[in-house]
């Protein structure tokens, strides 16, 4: 830190029955009172130095021996007025980063300009403040720290202005030609005259981000002022204001837990309310403040980071739009969060009922299909019509931005990819709540286009978890549930599980075997015999599973409304697509039977091959029904 130090006589100021005074051979003449303290001092090094001074002694008539004035209005504290009158006196007074701004505002008040006497306190202080504190880092620091306790006085004096300036600049330039230390050099003195040189100085650090510790001490209305100074500059990177972003939210924010909540702030609400919801409020206007100050650049603070803010957002209540916009930078760049980073806690008193805000997850589903459009997947007809003509050069610059261009549409691609697996874990985890409602599960799966589930292994699970957690629900819910469901995208264990599965309707599970046979059928194998479990099942629907079936090309026997396409297992080249099974809209084809009844028919029509997964399933339920045979 650097410091200044004026006058050159020895400090006389002593205390006596609570007033202060100053030894003298000369009695005293003037009383004044500053924030209920009382200094006994003199007319003639005061007044000759101070305007205000000798304006009020004027106004005031003479009272017996002392004359009295009061600064009722004074500025700064008793000890900013002291240091002006002992500066007056001659004595030797220090100035730092520390005190200057107490200094610089008293001054002010007391009028010491350069009209009442040349070389006056005003004049030092801005020599000081302008060719030392300005030039030093922390220096500048300490001293627009210190603002905020005289904040109307120091934007009038342009204090606090010319401090973030001068923070601004610094950041702005290499850190090899900043001044002073920072936060890396905090361990050991930093001290400095004027005109000295520097003690037990530090080495600079090479980090770009050196500044953003520094810049996390200060008050969120100059941290926000002095961002808005850094990123006006233009040259720093979008990544590091992120950062910059993430370690001031650390310091100042408070931890929320895995359930939502802050144990610092569940304490300070429940010993006292009132100061509990000053801190909230507070906390609220912080997060609001970072929320607007994060980079509009893709990449420039991770996901996680932006919705660690969402669930503070969440649990302080921030304004809509604040939510919002986190919502639109989460779903820029979805692909890099987790599950533990989606499953943002609902707010308690909104009593929505479910454990998870699958409202704001589903917001940012929307903004990731906002974006992510896919370029031009050829170069545009003009460059191609000037192709033949070009030097090769222009030529490998055509098509290094058309490679350019498919691979950026390839990256959209696979974050949808990502984004599948990611919301299909988020559903088995959301699945497990009792009062997430059926729509919004259905709504949530149904966010992104159908080819972005490679398999439907996790939806299943999703799905069965559910299914478990909602045993209540009905006919038709269930039914509406698993048309989510692609069967054609199960695996092989999937299946196995999904055939035995009681929670499932009954056309989902001839579904599976259907699509599974299909496989079988498009290889040109033989069927093993059915097991006697799904004998008695067929023979419930007057369907003789030892006839022999007609052609493939048979459609008649199934229903218009049931047929499955079977004629694509003729070629295997069909889409296997042809193969999904159409869902009936009503429940009214399940009632009477037809619905079962023709979909148990078309699974006897299938061609026949052993399958190793209906294979272990019909010797699990052989064993079963030995065993209960025995029994």
């Amino acid at each position: 830190m650097k410091f200044m130090k004026l006058g050159s006589r020895p400090d006389t100021f002593y205390t006596s029955e609570a007033v202060r005074s100053v030894s003298s051979e000369v009695s005293s003449d003037l009383i004044i009172q500053v924030k209920g303290s009382r200094y006994l001092l003199h007319k003639f090094p005061l007044l000759s130095k101070c305007l205000r001074l000798q304006r009020l002694c004027s106004e005031y008539a003479e009272s017996s021996q002392h004359q009295i004035i009061q600064l009722h209005d004074f500025p700064s504290g008793v000890e900013a007025f002291e240091l002006c009158a002992k500066f007056c006196y001659g004595i030797t007074i220090t100035l730092s980063a520390h005190n200057i701004v107490a200094a610089r505002c008293a001054a002010e008040y007391l009028q010491m300009t350069e009209d009442v006497e040349k070389g006056n306190l005003i004049y030092k202080l801005e020599v000081f403040f302008n060719s030392c504190i300005l030039h030093g880092w922390r220096d500048s620091i300490a001293t627009l720290q210190s603002t905020k306790a005289f904040p109307l006085w120091s934007e009038d004096l342009g204090i606090t202005g010319r401090c973030i300036d001068a923070i601004a600049c610094k950041v702005l330039t290499h850190p090899s030609k900043v001044s002073l230390s920072h936060s890396y050099s905090r361990r050991g003195r930093d001290d400095m005259s004027c005109n000295g040189a520097e003690s037990l100085r530090h080495g600079k650090p090479g980090n770009k981000g050196w500044w953003a510790e520094d810049i996390a001490e200060l008050g969120i209305d100059l941290f926000w002022r002095t961002m808005i100074g850094i990123k006006s500059g233009g040259r720093i990177p979008s990544n590091l204001i992120g950062d910059a972003l993430k370690i001031y939210a650390a310091k100042w924010l408070p931890n929320i837990s895995k359930n939502g909540y802050s144990k610092k702030a569940a304490s300070t609400s429940d010993s006292d309310s009132d100061s509990g919801n000053d801190l909230t409020s507070k906390h609220r206007l912080i997060l609001e403040t970072i929320v607007s100050l994060v980079p509009a650049e893709k990449g420039a603070t991770s996901s996680s980071f932006l919705l660690k803010l969402l669930k503070a957002a969440n649990i302080l209540n921030a304004s809509s739009s604040s939510k919002m916009e986190l919502a639109k930078r989460v779903g820029l760049q979805l692909e890099e969060a987790t599950v533990g980073d989606l499953l943002i806690p609902s707010v308690p008193h909104e009593a929505k009922g479910t454990r998870y805000d699958v409202d704001i997850v589903m917001t940012i589903l929307e903004q990731f299909k906002l974006q992510g459009q896919s370029p031009p997947t050829s170069p545009p007809r003009s460059k191609l019509g000037n192709f033949q003509r070009r030097r090769s050069r222009s030529a490998e610059n055509i098509d290094f931005e058309f490679q350019e261009s498919r691979r950026s549409s390839s990256a959209s691609h696979s974050s949808k990819l990502k984004v599948a697996k990611l919301v299909d874990v988020y559903l088995q985890e959301v699945g497990r709540d009792v009062n997430l409602p059926l729509a919004k599960f259905i709504a949530i799966a149904e966010a992104l286009p159908e080819f972005a589930r490679l398999d439907h292994d996790d939806l299943y699970r999703a799905i069965d978890i559910y299914l478990k957690a909602h045993p209540d629900l009905n006919k038709s819910e269930r039914k509406r549930l698993c048309r989510i469901l692609d069967c054609k995208k199960l695996s092989m264990e999937a299946c196995m599980h999904a055939a035995q599965n009681e929670l499932l309707p009954l056309r989902v599970v001839v579904q599976v075997l259907f699509f599974e046979q299909a496989r079988a059928a498009m290889a040109g194998g033989k069927v093993t015999d059915l097991p006697s479990n799904i004998k008695a099942l067929l023979a419930s629907h007057d369907i003789d599973p030892t006839r022999s079936p007609p052609p493939l090309s048979a459609s008649s026997i199934i229903p218009a409304d049931d047929q499955w396409s079977v004629s694509g297992l003729k070629s295997p080249k069909s889409k296997m697509s042809t193969l999904r099974m159409k869902l009936e809209e009503h429940d009214d084809l399940d009632d009477n039977g037809i619905g079962r009844s023709s979909r148990l028919k078309a699974l006897c029509l299938l061609p026949t091959r052993p399958k190793r997964m209906l294979s272990k399933l019909w010797c699990n339920n052989r064993s079963g029904t030995t065993a209960s045979e025995k029994n």
